[in-house]
């Protein structure tokens, strides 16, 4: 009798609930010609005007896209040629593009710069960074995840990492050629052209001064200047709330990319937009990519509701309501001729 009250004691068996017992109710549908059919059709209803409504606001956004990879300077050299010749690496190679602008770009009008067969999305790329040292604390020892780019002759680089050292450090220039005689340079502001999020949260510059607080530590290897003289032209944009510096510290998705440059100061000639015309683009060149195959240039675009041209999103509508009426249309058909058998 003990034998049998010490078994039941161990036993592993569940307790009898409907819970444990797994005897709960359940309601599972069963897609019948009934319910599926009207869903098909009903998607594909609503798809359809809200795809073609997007696709009209996508090509109410006006563009002009403007590529520079093989600019040539005023030697007439090219000056992707230029950094072939390896004595020719820290320096800048200065060139113009003329280009022309058949309609008047109204309202906000914004800069960017554009990106082909760089890979921001590489794994290790996307790792090689330091948050910690980006919020600001540089008390802490760097990341491993910044190697090789983690210190240099035994001192720590600041900021780390593959992403910060391959930094993007063009520059540009626009200019209005309203006439022979009349040239007219186009304001560009660099304010808050990085997420918010990024600004105030994630990017933070150690206290006290910059120079100071970032002594002993060194540049990227790629860079010019140290972190603190990021923009010779704004001491309050410098370290590591540097806007451009932050803008190229958010990877991007795919191999082909763009990200904000500047906005355009909508005053005096340009207070509704960019006029048309002839626009001259002043372009300091420092980032070459013709050793692996890449490709640059500045985008002007206007927005709309949706934000910038993107028709991708209305087609994808477009062929998803198209997909759900033909194949609910033709399941129809199937149903009235064959249901009964």
């Amino acid at each position: 009798m003990a034998d049998s009250t010490r078994e039941r004691k161990k036993s592993k068996k569940p307790s009898n609930t409907n819970f444990k017992q797994q005897r709960l109710k359940a309601w599972q549908p069963i897609l019948t010609a009934s319910t599926a059919l009207p869903l098909f059709f009903t998607i594909g209803v609503v798809f359809i005007p809200i795809g073609a409504v997007l696709l009209v606001a996508s090509d109410k956004v006006q563009e002009k896209t403007v590529d520079y990879t093989y600019c040539k300077a005023s030697s007439g050299k090219g000056c992707d040629k230029f950094f072939e010749n390896v004595t020719n690496t820290g320096k800048t190679c200065v060139c113009k593009v003329k280009f022309n602008l058949s309609q008047e770009f109204k309202g906000d009008v914004f800069m960017y710069y554009g990106l082909s067969n760089f890979y921001q999305n590489h794994r290790r790329y996307v790792r090689s960074r330091d948050d910690l040292q980006l919020h600001g604390d540089l008390d802490h020892k760097v990341s491993s995840d910044c190697d090789p780019f983690a210190e240099v002759n035994g001192s720590a680089i600041a900021p780390c990492g593959a992403i910060a050292n391959s930094l993007f450090n063009d520059s540009f220039k626009l200019t209005y050629l309203k006439s022979e005689n009349q040239q007219i340079r186009v304001s560009l502001s660099n304010k808050d052209i990085a997420w918010k999020s990024d600004r105030e949260v994630k990017f933070k510059n150690p206290s006290g001064n910059l120079k100071e607080a970032f002594k002993g530590y060194a540049k990227p290897p790629n860079w010019p200047r140290p972190v603190y003289e990021l923009d010779t032209n704004n001491t309050d944009n410098n370290g590591f709330q540097n806007e451009d510096f932050i803008v190229w510290m958010r990877t991007a998705a795919f191999s082909t990319f763009r990200k904000l440059y500047r906005k355009i100061v909508h005053s005096g000639e340009f207070k509704n937009g960019l006029p048309k015309g002839e626009y001259q683009l002043d372009i300091m060149y420092n980032f070459p990519v013709t050793s692996f195959d890449g490709e640059k240039r500045v985008i002007l675009s206007t927005t709309s509701w949706i934000g910038g041209k993107n028709p991708f999103l209305g087609i994808a509508y477009i062929t998803v309501g198209i997909l759900c009426l033909v194949l609910g249309a033709s399941f129809l058909i199937i149903h009235l001729k064959f249901g009964k058998r």
